[in-house]
């Protein structure tokens, strides 16, 4: 390996993250004030705790009290345990999940202008008194609220701490200096358990000699914002309620209605904001989101690195957090797509091939003993298996009325056809096909035209339906000829070439058609699979099913109220599990990394949200797409007439200057004229640059062992994680090269990269992945932007290096 990076400028300090107290007291300040400080968060934090072993013990009494009325034995009795059960296990469940580390600011008011308080007990006033600052500068605070994860009030219902979704939690995150309204002071307070450990403040009217208690208001930190900055990373991600910053809080508190459109570059912390928001629409009107929030993650490493969230921000259950590949119950995306499948697979147009597809499979039914459609080439197209009996699909023949009656491989095909005309789902048109079927056997009787009486008649035909229905050959016969279609047997007899190519017929040409059908034919599925199989799902339909009937209670069997109950009503803990369990659509739609999604799978995403509320995450500098105008409008179909809000995330918050100027190299290239985002620190540490000669010549050793080399260096240097990111096609080889350097490393493909950070991270070979797609500039883009601390790039021949190491693709 040739390190050919300058050494960094001495005595550059790259923040540790090691969680310990930092900064000094304020100018002026005694040494022991800091102490003080602290002891007088501690002695607060420890009647919140206090407080909050009272509300477990209270929640707890609540569950067992409720739990005896079991012991009436009346059904309303019952209904009542059920429902208070429910909502005391909830409401203890909560205050456990909160019980670590929750309480995290703190802010110093003045006088308001009026003497109003709101619900939570503060008060509403946003500006101060005109008297609450004295002519020389000075004032009194009048207030100080304590913000945390949850609300918590004292036995006499003054707040011992506010809910940082609250109204009076907002000047927490709006006040600025140069709007500060009546905050003085903003306080972040670092714990552990139940020990405070430091405090970071932001002075929001430092010209202003402010009074607590007739002592004057100190100040210690660096600064809440830039404490959290360089905090270390890990696998997971953590919440940024403390560090909310005041244009994200405008899009956390936006009103839900309609559509929420959120843009902004990499850093500015769009998908940590769409966490935040759910858990704040869900405090805000919890009954119009008791339908659920779904939010959706381009991969499932970003699902994974962000799932803890929510429940740190006191919301658990009503949110789902799901990869766009596990959209679809029961299927999981574990294949990737070349690009240019995954372009065909995406696009608009493949709607016209599935909807062919749906209804050709029909020509050829290759039905499985249970009546569903299977594929096997070994079947004749006239005669296949049902229940392991022969039956043919060609002609169908049946006794009525002491006659034999036959359709015909033609007659057949023409009922088929018009039955298909019909716009209903297929697998709903059967019954269609099945009163067709008996239309022309009823016909062919001629029992219709031998009597003139319509109530008659009408009697005949409908004993000849019941009778024709109820033979073992008409049965075995349509189940064969029109099975119960599956989205999985319509997308597998899709791997065929010649039945796509007869599909796909003007909408794909000869290469799309073999390179489809070829990658169809693997065991498993990709996530452009996924939105096609939720697609055929829409389009085949579901027959209904026959309603289950509900199991007793086994405490209503013990009391003889089965006897009364024959059917107990599900209680409301068990209908909330339920519509949890078949829920397909959802209150509030949060889509993460929107410029992402192909056309099929904003289709798919759409069905999910037909009557919701969206907040649409999205930044098309990121997009790996290649093909945005099909995208948009595909986008605007699933949104619909919808009126959008929209908000622009302009600051980077996670890459310091140094790192996000060389990634403002590759979007002037990607996207000329797209501003990026201004960073709001600077490290003095500059990206660091290495090269592999070609691997077959030796000269500075191979690929694996100079990414290997610099992953290994960056441990060394930084507390948190390193990522190594790859060209798509290398993401198994990466991960042999660092499979011995431990948990803190990470390999990753250059699609997988999206929504991550980490400590720092190793870029493998630009060019290889610019060249991956269409849109490989904008991918690589989001490469070099997720390091909080430090970057490498490792180049290869591919990226043509200068002799500073520097690729072309980099250079000025």
């Amino acid at each position: 390996m040739a390190d050919v990076n300058a050494a960094s400028p001495s005595g550059t300090r790259v923040p540790s993250g090691t969680g310990e107290p930092s900064g000094t007291a304020g100018a002026g300040e005694p040494a022991g004030t800091r102490e003080r400080e602290l002891a007088i968060e501690q002695r607060h934090l420890d009647r919140v705790y206090a407080r909050l072993e009272e509300k477990i013990h209270e929640a707890e009494f609540l569950m067992q009290d409720a739990a005896k009325r079991s012991q009436v034995g009346t059904p309303g009795a019952l209904a009542e345990r059920d429902a208070q059960v429910y909502r005391a296990g909830i409401h203890l469940n909560r205050l456990n999940n909160e019980f670590e580390d929750f309480l995290f600011g703190r802010i110093d008011l003045l006088l308001g202008k009026d003497g109003k308080k709101g619900p939570d007990g503060a008060y509403t006033s946003v500006e101060p008194a005109e008297d609450a600052i004295r002519p020389d500068n000075t004032a009194d605070i009048a207030e100080t609220l304590h913000i945390g994860r949850i609300g918590v009030l004292d036995a006499d219902y003054s707040p011992l701490v506010i809910d940082w979704r609250a109204p009076a939690a907002a000047p927490f995150y709006r006040s600025t200096p140069v709007d500060p309204g009546r905050v003085v002071r903003r306080r972040v307070i670092r714990s552990k358990g139940r020990k405070v450990l430091g405090v970071e403040d932001d002075l929001m009217r430092p010209a202003l000699t402010a009074y607590l208690n007739g002592e004057e208001l100190p100040a210690f930190g660096d600064g809440a914002l830039m404490a959290a900055l360089g905090q270390a990373r890990s696998h997971s991600m953590r919440d940024i309620v403390a560090s909310i910053q005041a244009e994200q809080d405008l899009v956390i508190r936006a009103p839900a209605a309609s559509v929420t459109y959120v843009e902004g570059g990499p850093g500015t912390g769009k998908t940590a904001v769409a966490l935040h928001r759910a858990a704040y629409l869900l405090y805000q009107d919890r009954r119009r989101y008791s339908g659920g929030i779904l939010i959706v993650s381009p991969t499932p490493l970003l699902v994974a690195y962000t799932e803890g969230v929510l429940p740190s921000l006191g919301e658990e259950g009503q949110v789902a957090i799901r990869a766009v590949g596990s959209l679809v119950d029961g299927v999981e995306a574990t294949l990737y797509d070349d690009p240019a499948v995954a372009r065909v697979k995406g696009a608009s147009r493949m709607l016209k091939v599935l909807r062919k597809a749906a209804r050709g499979v029909l020509d050829t039914p290759q039905p499985s003993a249970g009546g569903q459609l299977s594929l096997d080439e070994d079947d004749s197209v006239d005669s296949v298996q049902e229940a392991g009996t022969a039956v043919r699909t060609d002609l169908l023949r049946v006794v009525a009325f002491g006659r034999r009656l036959e359709l015909d491989a033609d007659e057949l095909r023409r009922i088929r056809q018009i039955a298909l005309g019909g716009t209903a789902p297929v697998n709903l048109l059967r019954p269609r096909a099945r009163k067709l079927l008996l239309d022309a056997l009823w016909a062919k009787s001629g029992a219709g035209a031998r009597h003139t009486d319509p109530e008659l008649a009408a009697e005949l035909r409908s004993s000849f339906d019941e009778d024709v229905s109820d033979e073992d050959g008409f049965t075995g016969f349509l189940n064969a000829w029109w099975p119960e279609l599956t989205p999985r047997a319509v997308l597998a007899a899709m791997a065929d070439e010649k039945r796509l190519s007869r599909w796909g017929r003007r909408v794909l040409n000869p290469g799309e058609v073999r390179k489809v059908a070829r990658s169809l034919r693997r065991d498993g599925y990709s996530v452009h699979d996924v939105a096609l199989l939720d697609e055929l799902n829409s389009i085949l339909g579901t027959p209904a099913r026959p309603k289950r009937k509900r199991e007793l209670d086994p405490l209503d069997q013990l009391t003889g109220l089965e006897e009364l109950m024959p059917q107990r009503e599900e209680t409301q803990r068990e209908r909330a599990e339920r519509l949890a369990q078949e829920r397909v659509e959802y209150a509030h739609v949060i889509v993460d990394e929107a410029q992402d999604l192909t056309p099929m799978q904003w289709r798919m995403v759409g069905r999910r949200g037909r009557h919701a509320t969206w907040t649409v995450v999205g930044d098309p500098a990121q997009s790996s797409w290649s093909e945005p105008d099909d995208a948009a409008a595909a986008r605007d179909e699933a949104l619909g007439t919808r009126p959008r809000r929209r908000f622009e995330l302009t600051v980077n918050y996670r890459n310091p200057s140094e790192i996000a100027d060389l990634a403002a190299k590759v979007l002037a290239l990607a996207m000329p004229g797209m501003p990026s985002p201004k960073a709001v620190r600077s490290t003095g540490l500059e990206p660091r640059f290495a090269v592999v000669d070609d691997e077959r010549s030796g000269a500075r050793g191979s690929l694996g062992a100079t990414v290997r080399a610099a992953a290994a260096r960056l441990l060394d240097q930084v507390d948190g994680t390193v990522g190594v990111v790859v060209a798509m096609r290398r993401r198994d080889e990466a991960a042999r090269w660092l499979a011995d350097l431990g948990e803190r490393v990470v390999a990753l493909g250059s699609l997988e990269a999206k929504g991550l950070e980490y400590d720092a991270t190793v870029v493998v070979s630009p060019a290889e992945i610019a060249d991956e797609s269409p849109a490989g500039l904008r991918v690589l883009y989001v490469a070099l932007t997720r390091a909080t601390q430090q970057l490498t790039v490792v180049s290869t021949a591919a990226d043509a290096p200068d002799a500073a190491g520097v690729p072309d693709l980099l250079r000025d």
